[in-house]
């Protein structure tokens, strides 16, 4: 199948090659299901989140940040963490200016590393899509260059180069478990694989964004809940990830944040993995029995973010 969208998996090549200085070749971690107390089953754990900033999202930051021109005033990002730590990482790594908006539900982790990079760091509003509004403004008044998190080419070509070097790293897998919150990791993956693998992406219940969007034909904007809201939770999921998604995600699953807690906290006891919720919702959803390979999958996990303060699990 082939589609109209910029995100084409020649630029996500020439992507890597601009940003690969920059960035980490992060791990591939192979265990089996049986430690976790499931049927034995090898499975394959991509560790992004031992990438730079404790995410995935440095892909896209500095995809964005070397791919187009930044005037003085820099660079403004919205976020609910991950990304705005991203962006104000690779601003300093450039030699820019970075202001950064973040919703209160913003963890303190992310918050201090987004300050710990030089960045301005902004409180607005409850939610990301409260924090998006107000850079936008910041935008256009001051000049920056404005950063989206998930609904902008460079954004998710620049994630889709993880999508390169996960089939570099794991040539013969199947399935490919991902959480998606507004859909550029998730977007960038797929647009790269465009259809050779099976992914399927795994949203907390508390905001459905993707599950919402396909079964509506269309983005719309829904809950933004739960113990992932600081990176799983926009308002609605991203325009140009949306008929990526369509054509490409074989479905989505979600998961409770109950799931999401035992996913943290097995991933911490069994393999010694801190991540944060974000990160473990896509291992929910095999670890608590949501998606069920079929005998011989062999199944790939993507760990996309480690920004948490908590190492204690219950």
């Amino acid at each position: 199948m082939t589609i109209d969208t910029p995100v084409t998996p020649e630029r996500i090549r020439d992507a890597e090659v601009l940003i690969r200085p920059h960035i980490r070749r992060t791990p591939v971690l192979q265990v089996d299901m049986a430690d976790f107390g499931g049927a034995p089953m090898p499975v394959a754990l991509k560790l992004e989140c031992l990438q730079h900033t404790g995410s995935f999202k440095v892909r896209g930051a500095f995809t964005n940040l070397l791919g187009r021109a930044v005037p003085d005033a820099g660079v403004a990002a919205a976020s609910g963490g991950n990304h705005g730590a991203a962006v104000a990482y690779a601003a300093r790594r450039v030699g820019v200016r970075a202001t950064i908006y973040v919703p209160s539900v913003t963890s303190p982790a992310k918050a201090e590393r987004i300050s710990s990079y030089g960045a301005r760091l902004v409180v607005e509003g409850e939610r990301y899509a409260d924090a998006l509004v107000a850079s936008e403004i910041f935008s256009r008044e001051s000049g920056a260059l404005a950063i989206h998190a998930y609904d902008q080419a460079e954004t998710l070509i620049g994630q889709g180069t993880l999508g390169l070097e996960i089939e570099e790293d794991l040539p013969a897998f199947d399935t490919l478990l991902v959480a998606v919150g507004g859909g550029g990791l998730i977007g960038g993956i797929a647009a790269w694989f465009a259809g050779r693998r099976r992914i399927v992406s795994v949203e907390p219940e508390g905001s459905p964004t993707l599950r919402m969007a396909l079964d509506a034909g269309q983005p719309v904007d829904a809950p933004a809940e739960g113990i992932a809201a600081d990176s799983l939770a926009p308002r609605r999921v991203g325009e140009l990830v949306f008929p990526i998604a369509q054509a490409f995600v074989e479905r989505s699953i979600l998961v409770s944040d109950e799931e999401i807690r035992l996913a943290q906290a097995a991933l911490w006891e069994t393999a010694r993995i801190v991540v944060e919720p974000g990160g473990a919702a896509a291992f929910a959803a095999l670890l608590g029995g949501r998606y069920v390979p079929a005998a011989g999958e062999r199944v790939a996990v993507l760990i996309c973010g480690a920004n948490t303060m908590a190492v204690q699990f219950p």
